[in-house]
């Protein structure tokens, strides 16, 4: 990586190993549940993207790997060729907008439901349920169920439901792919004792509640280059129930694990905007460049003053914007301009499922 580019501001290129993006500026994973019931990528959404193209780089909403990845209703999927050619429409139309972007590929875990998985519990590496005020299923919202331990000998197949998406990511001419690490989801849940008490080769140790992420990263990378190839963790995160008291000597070992490899990009939720364990200090971006010696992304909560120190320090190369791109599709202009960002849209419209606050937002020259 060129050093020299950590230090200059927000609006400047960068180079992503050969990619050339127009800014430091990431539009984040925003789960929008527009997919609809059969959760292939459609027309509604590809506006909605292509809208938000002038991003230096445009991260997918989370997309399940497999049924058995399933978590949230009407969210896309990666894994049939149906929902491959509705990516592949997406993908064509925000590279004819001169955008570029990466699939994040995503397994929930124990953070579902049987309602998503005709009555069979969902997985995790632990019989650990999630504490918290009930998810939203096919059937309206529902307590938490305590999860299934996965068996060691199904591990492999998920392994494998990571590489079949990210081939399926390929053939539909993604830029990369980020691996979904955080939040509480299932990878998370390995890596963090609070969710992970294995006993065998996946848990009880650091090394061990590492395994899965690095079987999952080589897999993904027998596909992709590892230049292509992004990981996602959220080392200060309580979302899903999270947060271990061994955050810091976990996460430190995944980032020397992970800075081996060459990879795409390493984007931390560093931010506390969701929240924080408060189990000791915060980790911050300075402690993961440190050990972590290519394209460094933070995210979460983050403003454009904010991000243009992170990046004029040499603490970041880009800063991931998650909330103000649902509102703001020309958020890049706004930051380019000095205009005033618009009111943040009502939660209630986030997964309405239809066109009402997604695509509907305009832009601050169309008003």
């Amino acid at each position: 990586m060129n050093r020299e580019l950590t230090t200059k501001h927000l609006l400047e290129p960068f180079d992503l190993h050969g990619l050339t993006l127009a800014n430091r500026v990431v539009m984040a994973p925003l789960t929008r549940a527009r997919a609809g019931v059969a959760r292939i990528p459609n027309a509604l959404m590809a506006e909605y993207y292509t809208q938000r193209a002038s991003a230096g780089l445009i991260i997918t909403e989370a997309t399940s790997i497999s049924p058995q990845a399933i978590g949230w209703n009407q969210s896309p999927g990666i894994y049939t060729d149906e929902m491959g050619d509705g990516w592949k429409r997406i993908v064509d139309a925000i590279h004819a907008k001169g955008g570029h972007v990466f699939l994040q590929m995503w397994h929930c875990g124990r953070a579902s439901h049987s309602d998503f998985h005709d009555g069979n519990l969902p997985v995790a590496p632990s019989a650990i349920a999630l504490n918290g005020d009930g998810i939203q299923t096919p059937k309206g919202k529902k307590s938490y169920e305590v999860p299934r331990a996965l068996e060691t000998d199904e591990i492999p197949g998920i392994v494998e439901d990571y590489r079949k998406a990210a081939a399926r990511a390929k053939t539909a001419g993604f830029d990369g792919v980020e691996i979904h690490s955080a939040n509480g989801y299932l990878l998370d849940q390995f890596l963090q004792a609070r969710t992970n008490h294995r006993t065998d080769r996946y848990g009880g140790s650091t090394e061990n509640r590492y395994r899965l992420l690095g079987e999952v990263v080589a897999a993904v990378s027998r596909v992709w280059p590892a230049s292509q190839v992004a990981v996602r963790i959220s080392p200060n995160g309580v979302f899903n129930d999270m947060g271990s008291s061994g955050y810091r000597e976990q996460f430190t070992y995944v980032a020397q694990q992970l800075d081996t490899l060459g990879l795409a990009y390493l984007h931390v939720m560093d931010g506390l905007a969701f929240g924080f364990h408060g189990l000791g200090e915060p980790m911050n971006l300075r402690e993961f460049r440190e050990i972590f010696h290519h394209p460094l992304m933070g995210n979460c909560g983050y403003t454009q003053e904010t991000a243009e120190a992170a990046i004029a320090s040499g603490d970041a190369d880009l800063i991931a914007f998650g909330r103000p791109f649902i509102s703001n599709p020309d958020l890049v202009n706004r930051f380019a301009h000095g205009w005033p960002l618009a009111e943040p849209a009502d939660m209630s419209v986030w997964y309405s499922f239809d066109e009402q606050g997604f695509a509907d937002f305009p832009s601050y020259a169309d008003k």
